[in-house]
């Protein structure tokens, strides 16, 4: 039977042995000329329904007939004209409309039937194991029959690789009550989240283990990360499972995710399977995918992408990022708030992503934060209330970190906070041009960070000179309340400088930026003259000590006949660092004498300008005056709170000398 071969004829599929068929068995619209025996040998099925046509002919006669009505109805002609004598003499005529898996499914059962070699893989095991379940193809019936094969092949080979598990997972769609009732789809799970649970976040979940009969030398060195191109080929790999498993239906989807959640597997790993699935259906999620995976037939309706996007971020990991792709996942976070706002989400689906993002917002950047307004109720061109209620949730569990590591000083300046802190200056100082942009919202978004959150307030300065320059038309009380926010002793004095020649900033926040400019001076000069103070008796006491060594070394120069010159080579090095002292002592006095003048100069300055204000009318053009009355002229600089201190240059200034020296 094994060498019988099978063809098809338009819609009809023929056992060719030399032999007239004696059956024919409709599947969908596939008619299968078969013969009896090889079928009722292998299903306990077919040959219950042979038996009653053959002990019944009149009823399988009207059969017969019905069917030859319905399809004289149909304009193509199913058998060439030499087979419809073979058709009249067939005995039995037996449809099965609902076959699991279908025509194709029927067929490879049918040359099983025959004894056909059958070649089993993880795409046709479950339809095969659900139609031998259907024929009732059990070994109570024929040895070593068709479902114990395909539950061999599970076992041996299925379920030991996570590969072929997602792929008997997609296979069960076409046949998916009766997987579910045979459990096929649960141990297809069971078997995905149990291998998943082994990865290596690091590869995106792929798992070392994989294929099971692996070299454990090998395996070990992957995991280690030993062998370069291993690492190489396993994370390739990794990129391949997850585009199978973008292959999987949503439902199917929800319970493997569901099925890894309850492992406790690594947030890591779940998080990169969503938004693997997520790019592959939802257009414009990020920059270099703006239409669906090219694998991908047909884009899925508005309806169907909200309902997977919302689906997506519900089963999101409430966790930060671990992984060094953290920026990576922060930027997709963004991309799925922005297309939650297009396809108008649920208000609880875009608080989850708010709360998710605000988790990790120290791995954003200013280009993720820039959202765009959706909604013609905001005037604004960004979504600025959005950023502000993600900025408080960030707050929030930057508040229950700190709580749980019981840090007793709440003054220290953790680094999520400074990166937040440059970030949304930089944010800030974006929308500021913003005309329809709110005094009192600006406002509020500039105070919504703590004092701890900033080093230096120069990049706050900026975004408020921005904003000052973009709304000219602000009272004097609204300028001066905006120009509140900023804390002058934390200018530096490139800022102050800057502020000092500023016509947009108002009289009173000027005057506060001279005033701490000077007092900045004097704390400098200060700490100058403690150092030189603390240097003299230092300086004394290495010359008295360098003195008594030179005595000393006289000594043990008449007594020693062997090492003297290493003893004169020490003594001489002991002359050339007194010697740079006395040059560092003298750089010093004569920076000192220059700030000294410098402090003098300011001091006459500003109180010549306090009286100049008095006598002034604060709308008559003030600043004319104090222009052409002291000349205070500065160079416009751009504000940079990392610039080098005044300390900083001084050192830079004492090191040139001593080079020229």
């Amino acid at each position: 039977m094994a060498a019988e071969k099978s063809s098809s004829k338009g819609q009809a599929w023929f056992c060719t042995t030399g032999l007239p068929s004696d059956i024919v068995i409709e599947v969908d619209e596939m008619s299968f000329h078969l013969h009896k025996f090889p079928l009722m040998s292998k299903s306990r099925k077919l040959h219950q329904l042979i038996t009653e046509q053959e002990t019944n002919p009149v009823t399988a006669s009207r059969q017969d007939g019905d069917d030859d009505v319905a399809n004289n109805n149909n304009e193509t002609e199913i058998v060439e004209e030499e087979d419809e004598v073979e058709e009249e003499q067939a005995e039995c005529h037996i449809s099965l409309p609902d076959f699991p898996g279908g025509s194709e499914t029927f067929e490879m059962v049918a040359k099983w039937c025959y004894g056909v070699k059958m070649e089993l893989s993880s795409s046709n095991v479950a339809p095969l194991r659900c139609a031998a379940e259907f024929l009732e193809m059990t070994d109570d019936y024929s040895e070593d029959n068709l479902i114990s094969k395909t539950e061999r092949f599970f076992s041996q080979s299925v379920f030991k690789s996570l590969k072929d598990s997602i792929n008997a997972l997609k296979s069960c769609e076409i046949v998916l009550s009766l997987a579910e009732s045979l459990s096929i789809i649960q141990r297809c799970i069971d078997s995905i989240a149990s291998r998943a649970s082994s990865a290596d976040p690091t590869l995106f979940g792929w798992p070392v283990t994989e294929g099971g009969g692996g070299g454990g030398a090998s395996n070990q060195a992957l995991w280690n990360g030993i062998e370069a191109g291993l690492r190489r080929k396993a994370t390739k790999n990794a990129e391949s499972w997850l585009e199978d498993l973008s292959l999987l239906s949503l439902p199917l989807l929800k319970r493997l995710i569901s099925a890894m959640q309850q492992r406790d597997l690594n947030p890591d790993i779940i998080e990169s399977c969503l938004m693997h699935y997520a790019k592959k259906y939802i257009p414009g999620i990020s920059r270099s995918s703006r239409k669906p995976s090219s694998s991908s037939s047909t884009i899925p309706s508005e309806n169907e992408q909200r309902e997977l996007l919302e689906t997506v971020i519900a089963n999101l990991p409430l966790e930060k990022s671990s992984s060094s792709t953290s920026s990576t996942a922060t930027r997709f976070l963004f991309g799925l708030l922005k297309t939650a706002n297009i396809l108008n989400a649920s208000e609880s689906c875009r608080s989850a992503l708010e709360k998710k993002i605000g988790s990790q917002l120290d791995q954003a950047t200013l280009d993720d934060l820039l959202i765009p307004s959706y909604s013609y109720l905001n005037e604004t061109l960004y979504d600025v209330n959005c950023i502000e209620r993600i900025l408080g949730f960030f707050l929030d569990c930057l508040q229950i970190q700190q709580c749980q590591q019981q840090e007793e000083d709440n003054n220290a300046r953790s680094p999520p906070l400074m990166l937040v802190g440059k970030l949304f200056d930089g944010y800030l100082a974006e929308i500021a041009s913003d005309s329809n942009l709110k005094p009192d919202k600006f406002y509020n978004l500039s105070i919504s960070l703590p004092d701890q959150a900033r080093l230096f307030d120069d990049g706050l300065y900026r975004a408020v000179d921005v904003y000052l320059k973009a709304h000219p038309w602000m009272s004097e009380a609204e300028r001066e309340k905006i120009c509140g926010v900023l804390d002058c002793q934390k200018l530096t004095l490139e800022a102050c400088t800057h502020a000092a020649q500023n016509e947009r900033l108002p009289l009173r926040a000027v005057v506060q930026v001279l005033f701490f400019e000077q007092l900045q001076l004097r704390q400098a000069i200060a700490g100058t003259l403690l150092a030189a103070d603390a240097a003299v008796p230092r300086e004394a006491g290495r010359a008295s000590g360098i003195r008594e060594e030179d005595d000393d070394v006289e000594e043990e120069m008449e007594e020693m006949t062997t090492g003297g010159e290493v003893v004169v080579a020490e003594a001489s090095n002991n002359g050339a660092t007194w010697r740079k002292a006395v040059r560092e002592n003298q750089v010093l006095r004569l920076d000192m004498d220059s700030m000294r003048t410098r402090v003098h100069q300011l001091e006459r300055e500003c109180s010549s300008m306090k009286k100049v204000i008095d006598k002034i009318d604060k709308k008559g053009g003030w600043r004319d005056s104090l222009t052409r009355r002291f000349g205070c002229k500065f160079k416009t600089q751009v504000c940079d709170s990392h610039e080098q201190t005044v300390v900083e240059r001084r050192k830079v200034r004492q090191h040139h000398h001593d080079h020229q020296q």
